[in-house]
């Protein structure tokens, strides 16, 4: 057998290993793709739930996807309906165990509250709700002002910063954001903290309370001291100016004499000036 023939024999033998490698390749293809894929059907959100929402036979609606459901999704209406919102959920979204209040708890904001936690309502006015750009979902911090209790120190009004990074539950009676994105003016703003500083908001009711606003990614606690209007005015180096030192002069010594003057039966005593020592 010449080498040509071997060749040509070689190439042949190639190009069919290709062919058939490429027709077990689209075969594996069609047949994997003709096998029913496995799905599960969830509990979805017909159309956007609001936080603090009751969710209602019309809210839900059914779902198919592929592969397992998600981890605490529900598979009933049963399961949702009649149980609180506690996070907002969005049209076409299975809901989720953790988006729901327990069963009972009714809607509104008393779902809403992690266990543990509490909420505090604090009467504001259009400065102290920073021009009402505190709306739920912020974070701010509580500053307090007012004259320390047994001090007499006279520095005036003391301003403290009690809480930081504190998250605001609601504006108002709204515990929703404004889907325009613009301020509201409010009256009461309910904050989220924990019991031992709801009792320091509490003491505070009656000092002026001042919400600063912070950006909701910054959760740096500071170390803020206690300022007062003495160094507001004056500054901390502004001390009482020394006064002048006094010098007292001494007063001249006048020397005198005593002269004892007798008229009739009365005897008196005369003092007289003199340039002299005393006599």
């Amino acid at each position: 057998m010449n080498r040509r023939l071997l060749t040509i024999l070689l190439v042949a033998f190639l190009i069919a290993s290709l062919c058939t490698w490429l027709v077990v390749r689209l075969v594996s293809n069609r047949v994997a793709s003709s096998r029913p894929v496995a799905t599960s059907t969830v509990i979805s959100a017909a159309k956007d739930i609001p936080l603090g929402a009751v969710i209602t036979a019309s809210d839900l609606s059914k779902m198919t996807i592929a592969g397992l459901a998600p981890k605490g999704s529900l598979t009933k209406p049963e399961q949702a309906i009649g149980r609180g919102v506690i996070s907002e959920i969005y049209q076409g979204e299975p809901i989720l165990e953790s988006h729901l209040a327990g069963l009972g708890s009714g809607g509104g904001l008393a779902p809403t509250i992690p266990d543990g936690m509490r909420a505090v309502a604090v009467r504001v006015d259009e400065v102290v709700g920073v021009a009402g750009f505190v709306i739920p979902g912020m974070r701010v911090d509580v500053m307090v002002s007012g004259n320390p209790p047994g001090e007499g120190s006279g520095e005036g009004i003391v301003t403290k910063t009690v809480l930081q990074n504190i998250q605001v539950l609601s504006a108002g009676t709204d515990i929703q954001k404004n889907s325009e994105g613009k301020p509201e003016q409010v009256q009461v703003v309910t904050l989220l903290v924990t019991p031992d500083q709801a009792e320091i908001l509490s003491l505070a009711a009656s000092l002026k309370i001042q919400l600063v606003l912070r950006n909701p990614l910054d959760t740096k606690i500071a170390d803020i001291p206690q300022d007062n209007m003495h160094n507001l005015f004056g500054g901390p180096q502004a001390a009482t100016a020394p006064r002048p030192a006094v010098r007292s002069v001494p007063k001249p010594v006048t020397n005198s004499f005593s002269v004892e003057v007798i008229n009739g039966t009365k005897a008196s005593e005369e003092k007289f000036p003199s340039s002299g020592g005393s006599k």
